[in-house]
Parts: C-alpha cells; sequence; structure tokens
C-alpha cells in the first residue's frame, strides 16, 4: 500500500477510469482537484450545480462510460435535483458532494440539509464515507454501480463541507482500477437461446409487427444490429428519441418517433400492429404516449439489459434478458428470412408519406419569422456530417424528434430526459468527451434562460458549442393551456407564457461569445458556417413564429 491523501486515491482512481474532465462547482474537494490537474484532467467550473450534473450527463452519454460533477455540501441539494436528468435518461455520472460532520447532523448545523433522501430518488447507489481509508470499497462500486444493468447515477457523501475529512487526511492506499466498469455496458449477457426461439417464433407469424427500439439499443451499440434483424424479418421500425440515430431515417421500414413527442405514422403502424417488439426500451410513458400506444392488449415481446424492467409496462408474450446488441446478434443467427409481409409495409408506407405530405407545407415555408418546421429542415440538411446533436425538452424535443432528419450514419442526437435548459450546459459535456467533433444545441428562448450564465463557462474553458435558439420569445407550449384556463381571452394570460423580445446574439456577444440573428430560411446556412467556424462559443438567435406550436400527438378515437 501506499501512503497518499483521499483527494490524491481519488484523482488517480477517476483518471484510471478514463474520466477526463470533472464538472463542479466549488467548494468542494479541492486537494482532489489539484490532484486532478496534475494528471491532465480538466476542470470545468461552472455558474450551478444543476448545470455541473448536466454537463457531466451528456459527458457520459457522449463518451460511452461514466461522468463526474461535485458540489460542496451547500450545494449538494441542486446537485441533486440536476441528477434527475441522468437518472431518467439511463446515465452513468459519478456525483460526490461535502456534508457537515456527523456530529452536526439533526442539530440545526448552518446551511446543512439530510442528503439521503433527494439522492434516493436520483441515484442507484449512494453512500456517506468519513475517513480516507473507506474510498476503496466505496469509489469503485460507485462505477460498478453506475455502468452495470440499466446504467444510473451513483453519489459519495464525503464528510466535511467540501469532503475534506476524507481528501485531505493520508491513509495507506492502494489504487485498483477495474476497466470492466470504465465503458457502457460492463457485460453483455444474452437472452436464453429458447426465449429468443420463441421470440421469433412469434415475429415471423405476425402479420403487423412493429420494433420500438430504445435507449438501449444506443448504449448497446446495436443500431446495425437493430437494422440487419428488421430488413431480414421485414419489420417497420419506430425509434424513442433516446435511439434516434439507431435507424436510418430515410430507411422503407422507418416509422420515426412515437408515443408523446412523435410522428403521427409512428402512432399510427403502433395502433395497428399486431404484436411489437422492445428493444432496449422501458415502454415508459413517453415513448407510449402514456402507455396508450401501442394499445392496452396488443402481444408485446421485450428485450432489455434489467429483467427488472420486462413486463413492467406491458404484458409479455416473451421476455428476453440480455445486451441488446449481443441478443440481436443470435436473433440474425437464428433467424429465416421474411419477406410475404407486402401489404403490411405497403400500408406503413402508406401513413409515413402522408405524414410528410401534412407537414411538407411548414417544412418549405418562406414565411418571415420562420416556422420551426422550416428551421429543422434546414438543420437538416446543413449540419455537418460528424456533428453531435444536443436537444432540449418540450418544444425542442418535439421539433428535433420529430422534424429534423439526421442524414449521416456518423452523427449523433442526445436529448433531454427531463428538465428544460439541459441543452446548453449539456452541449457543453459533449463537447468535452468529443472535443473533436462539432456540437449544436437546439433549444428554445425558455430553455437558454435557465442556464444561460453557462455561456461564459463554455468561453472561459473553451468549449466551443454552437447554440441554435428557437427564438419565438415565448414558452408557447403553454399557451392554449393557458388561454383555455381563461376561456380564449389573452389579456392576462399572455404574462403567463409570452417573454419580451431578446437580442440572444448581443447577450453571446456581451460575454465575449460569437453572436447571429437569422430572421430568414435563407440567413440559416451562413449563420451556421459563421458560428461553426468562430473557434469559441457561438449562438445562432433565429426568430421564428410564435404561432408555430408543435402538434399534440395522433391518437385513436375513443
Amino acid at each position: 500500500m501506499t501512503k497518499m491523501t483521499g483527494g490524491r486515491f481519488l484523482a488517480e482512481t477517476v483518471h484510471g477510469y478514463g474520466i477526463t474532465h470533472a464538472f463542479f462547482v466549488p467548494y468542494i474537494a479541492p486537494r482532489a482537484l489539484m490532484e486532478m490537474e496534475k494528471l491532465g484532467i480538466r476542470r470545468v467550473q461552472t455558474h450551478g450545480e444543476k448545470a455541473a450534473a448536466y454537463m457531466a450527463d451528456a459527458y457520459a452519454r457522449a463518451r460511452g462510460g461514466p461522468g463526474l460533477c461535485m458540489a460542496q455540501s451547500v450545494g449538494a441539494m441542486n446537485l441533486a435535483a440536476g441528477l434527475q436528468d441522468p437518472f431518467l435518461a439511463c446515465s452513468p455520472v459519478i456525483a460526490i458532494t461535502g456534508r457537515e460532520r456527523q456530529v452536526s447532523q439533526q442539530r440545526h448545523a448552518y446551511q446543512e440539509v439530510d442528503h439521503a433522501g433527494p439522492f434516493s430518488a436520483v441515484t442507484k447507489y449512494s453512500a456517506t464515507l468519513s475517513t480516507p481509508d473507506q474510498l476503496p470499497a466505496y469509489l469503485p462500486q460507485a462505477f460498478r454501480a453506475a455502468t452495470s444493468g440499466t446504467p444510473g447515477p451513483a453519489h459519495l457523501d464525503l464528510e466535511g463541507l467540501a469532503g475534506q475529512f476524507v481528501v485531505d487526511v493520508e491513509a495507506e492506499l492502494d489504487v485498483v482500477v477495474e476497466e470492466t466498469f470504465a465503458r457502457v455496458p460492463p457485460f453483455r449477457p444474452e437472452a436464453d437461446p429458447d426465449a429468443v426461439a420463441a421470440a421469433l417464433a412469434l415475429l415471423t407469424r405476425a402479420e403487423r409487427p412493429v420494433i420500438v427500439a430504445g435507449g438501449g439499443v444506443t448504449a448497446s451499440g446495436g443500431g446495425a444490429e437493430l437494422r440487419a434483424l428488421a430488413e431480414k424479418l421485414t419489420i417497420p421500425v419506430a425509434t424513442s428519441l433516446n435511439a434516434k440515430t439507431m435507424f436510418p431515417s430515410d430507411h422503407p421500414l422507418a416509422l420515426g418517433v412515437p408515443g408523446s413527442y412523435s410522428r403521427a405514422c409512428a402512432n399510427q403502424a403502433l395502433c395497428e400492429a399486431d404484436l411489437v417488439f422492445f428493444v432496449g426500451s422501458h415502454a415508459g410513458g413517453q415513448v407510449t404516449n402514456g402507455y396508450t400506444i401501442p394499445p392496452r392488449g396488443t402481444p408485446a415481446i421485450q428485450l432489455d439489459i434489467n429483467p427488472g424492467e420486462l413486463g413492467r409496462n406491458y404484458p409479455l408474450e416473451v421476455g428476453l434478458q440480455g445486451d441488446a446488441r449481443n441478443t440481436l446478434r443470435r436473433m440474425l443467427d437464428r433467424a429465416e428470412p421474411v419477406a410475404a409481409r407486402q401489404s403490411w409495409i405497403d400500408r406503413v408506407q402508406e401513413l409515413v408519406d402522408a405524414w410528410k405530405q401534412g407537414v411538407s407545407a411548414f417544412a418549405a415555408s418562406d414565411n418571415v419569422p420562420m416556422r420551426p418546421e422550416r428551421l429543422c429542415r434546414e438543420l437538416s440538411d446543413l449540419l455537418p456530417a460528424d456533428a453531435i446533436l444536443v436537444s432540449d425538452t418540450g418544444h425542442s424535443g418535439v421539433w428535433t424528434g420529430t422534424m429534423l432528419d439526421l442524414k449521416h450514419p456518423d452523427q449523433r442526437y442526445l436529448r433531454c430526459a427531463g428538465s428544460l435548459g439541459w441543452g446548453l450546459p449539456a452541449a457543453a459535456g459533449a463537447k468535452c468527451a468529443q472535443p473533436d467533433r462539432p456540437v449544436v444545441c437546439f433549444t428554445g428562448d425558455g430553455g437558454i434562460w435557465y442556464h444561460i450564465g453557462e455561456l461564459d463557462t463554455a468561453r472561459k474553458s473553451g468549449i466551443n458549442i454552437v447554440v441554435v435558439v428557437n427564438n419565438n420569445h415565448s414558452l408557447n407550449q403553454e399557451k392554449n393551456g393557458v388561454e383555455g384556463v381563461y376561456g380564449g381571452r389573452t389579456k392576462g394570460s399572455d404574462e403567463l407564457w409570452l417573454f419580451p423580445e431578446t437580442d440572444f446574439a448581443k447577450v453571446a456577444e456581451s460575454m465575449g461569445c460569437f453572436g447571429t440573428t437569422v430572421h430568414r430560411p435563407g440567413e440559416l446556412q451562413g449563420a451556421l458556417e459563421q458560428a461553426l467556424a468562430a473557434g469559441r462559443p457561438a449562438v445562432v438567435d433565429v426568430k421564428t413564429d410564435v404561432d408555430g406550436i408543435a402538434p399534440r400527438a395522433w391518437v385513436p378515437r375513443a
């Protein structure tokens, strides 16, 4: 064993697991941060704990391995709130916080509350440490928990406001890095052969099957296997937002995104299906529009690495416990080609064509202010072939999920799983994980306001992202609901969803970033090219139509 401080042990361990950036709000574990500097780990100081968690979330997803965020005791609850997003996104984030000494607990210590409850709600694993000699037991376990099975956040609460009673004290410690847990997934179990055979028999016999691919396909890198199986069995594929790039958007079997943030054709096909195969999908509330699409009673098969997810939301004909990529490979090995579903494929393509025709006028509109559908069509054509697109939630998730096609196989799509405002800091985290790739954030004016100060973080840290703002000076997603409460009147209701006009290009420039404004569709290409070449964080402020409200999800008539 080697005598070292807990801070050195912490730094050497996270470095051993391949972490290159730590996202934090001071004052937390400064000795560990100093030791990280010696090892070449970049320390990114954010303007808020939630932003630090969001950066670590997107960093982990873009990297395919753990991310790290840190906050002192006073900011621990803010960090816990930020962990909601990686928890919902199944993202392997390691969170480290300080806490008041045990002798001060439950005695009204200054700015101290109990951390156990909030962190237990948003982590797979949470432990309290009082001395550095506990680190070798608990820190590796945090990495095991974060990456295994369904990935998710893990949390270590270190004694001391800044964790100083763990990181500043010396002990006899050995750094042991388990490289297996430095990536997702650490293990690739395969489903039982009998279950694979039963699933294939059902898929072969079905007349109108649909595959719903989820984030598990993305996490396992199973896009090629998904496409090969769909083609071999001639089955249409709908992709959740987390699996948007796992199936080509222009493929004749592609349905697009189903559920709440959806294309009507995807929901329509799922409501006509006689068998649905959920692959790496929890079949949760968003992708099923509140567990209604497909309708209850539709026969279902589910493949998931976590057996606890099998049948949670839909009763199953067959459950397959295994890694998505490897289990799809086994299915491919055993599957016989199916080419007898032409009438179903014709029907699916009819639904897709009808949806495309229904949105084509808005997508081609030259109106000023710009329609968001046109903005998405332009971005579909203009995004670099290796771009990572990071999408906020709400309207941003609907527009990018349904109207923006990623046309190149190397493009990536990361979407917000929970909180509006995630997009800007998340884009910074993704850029840290993939510094050689262009990272473009799609958010609205409602979204960018949440963490606009992180433009300064990006500037001072040299994180050159491009933020495209769908600026309709509103939260117009709320317009119909608010005006419905007011009986259709706008007087008195406008202040509940409208914002004053803001020039985000000037705001960006005031922070030392690049800023430009787009008023017309033809201006976007030049603006995006300038932003990508600016050599600093950039904001493209696109003035869009306040009446560009995303359509509600298609649902069957009662």
